[in-house]
């Protein structure tokens, strides 16, 4: 049987959004490490000159680096299977797969970084999987390791912000646990877009690593057990009476949903809003920045208020990338659609995220992210 060929790393935050679409879409695959000659010599030229994971590779040798873009592919091809069609879930979704994405890297570095010996061991074998062999892969793998906390810090997880960090991921813990006892996924019993998006941060730091795992098996049981669904080809939910996949009756958003909103709305908004003032800022300051230019990771930093807890992190213009495909969602409803999701992201305390718009759009080339 023909596998396409997914390029990752269980560690990996972003290889698990593309990993647990790839499984509850049943698209056969196999996952490696991106080590080999083949990927380096065939693979890498293709993905635009940026060496990261996940990445796709097809049976014509087409590849897909991102995983949004790789769920792109198959929604486009196969009739948008996990897109909820109605108004107010499709845009929720898409915006779960932003938060997911994005709003959640602070706690997933922190519970990855700032744990010691808890952590130490599992994180050290992982990291050495990403080296060659034939190299020194206890020592390639050290600074590899140092790379990566140090971009925590640039995610704003320095020691004074460590508690606020906490509460509020424990906050988080608490109003998923409560959605998930009441329903097998986000938006009743399929999985959808947001999910995907969720999952990233959710199974490859926080639902793996020993420190943030065992968090989540003692105070989120029914957060962990949506862990496991997600990455298991049937619905998986057992525990629940209801045995039919689909997403909630009316284009209903769960009150217990709703909530978790709330809880995400405390950093993400005031972030976003900090990012895209910043992010503006540097695009003025740049104006003559030819169209195509690659996008990159980051460009400069913000600083907001979490709860009073002044935070300064990279601004990062990859969130809104993903964030303008949830405002041309909404731009395409009618009139009716876009007051009830108004009303609804006003309660969410999320309504000033349609109007955070860069001053230039973000478009997609060559397997790379591209100012137009």
């Amino acid at each position: 049987m023909t596998h396409v060929t997914l390029y990752g790393s269980p560690l990996s935050l972003y290889t698990g959004r593309a990993r647990s679409y790839l499984i509850k879409a049943g698209i056969k695959y196999q996952e490696t490490t991106p080590t080999s000659q083949h990927f380096l010599n065939e693979v890498l030229p293709k993905m635009g000159g940026r060496q990261s994971v996940p990445c796709l590779e097809m049976t014509d040798g087409e590849v897909i680096r991102d995983g949004a873009a790789i769920i792109d592919f198959y929604e486009a091809q196969n009739r948008h299977p996990f897109s909820p069609a109605t108004a107010k879930q499709n845009l929720i979704s898409r915006l779960f797969d932003v938060i997911g994405a994005e709003g959640l890297l602070r706690p997933a570095m922190h519970y990855r970084w700032n744990f010691g010996e808890l952590n130490d061991g599992f994180l050290q074998f992982h990291f050495e999987t990403f080296i060659p062999h034939g190299m020194d892969k206890k020592a390639m793998a050290a600074k590899s390791m140092d790379r990566m906390c140090s971009a925590g810090i640039s995610f704003g997880v320095v020691t004074e912000t460590f508690a606020a960090v906490e509460t509020l991921y424990c906050e988080l813990l608490s109003s998923l646990d409560n959605h998930f006892a009441k329903h097998p996924y986000l938006l009743g019993t399929k999985p959808s877009i947001g999910d995907f998006g969720l999952i990233a941060p959710l199974y490859g730091h926080l639902g793996r690593d020993p420190a943030p795992l065992a968090l989540m098996q003692k105070q989120a049981v029914h957060v962990f057990r949506w862990v496991e669904r997600m990455n298991r080809p049937d619905m998986d939910a057992g525990e629940f009476a209801e045995q039919t996949p689909a997403y909630c009756a009316d284009d209903i958003i769960p009150a217990s949903l709703i909530e978790v909103l709330k809880t995400v709305a405390v950093d993400f908004v005031p972030e976003t809003m900090a990012s895209c003032g910043a992010i503006n800022q540097w695009l003025q300051s740049t104006d003559d920045l030819p169209a195509g230019t690659i996008v990159e990771r980051g460009v400069g930093n913000c600083t907001f208020d979490m709860a009073g807890q002044k935070i300064t992190a990279l601004a990062q213009p990859y969130r809104f990338y993903l964030l303008q495909r949830v405002q041309s969602a909404y731009e395409a409803l009618d009139s009716g659609d876009k007051i009830d999701i108004d009303a609804l992201l006003q309660q969410c305390n999320m309504q000033n995220l349609m109007t955070q718009t860069l001053s230039r759009k973000i478009g997609r080339k060559n397997n790379r992210e591209i100012w137009l």
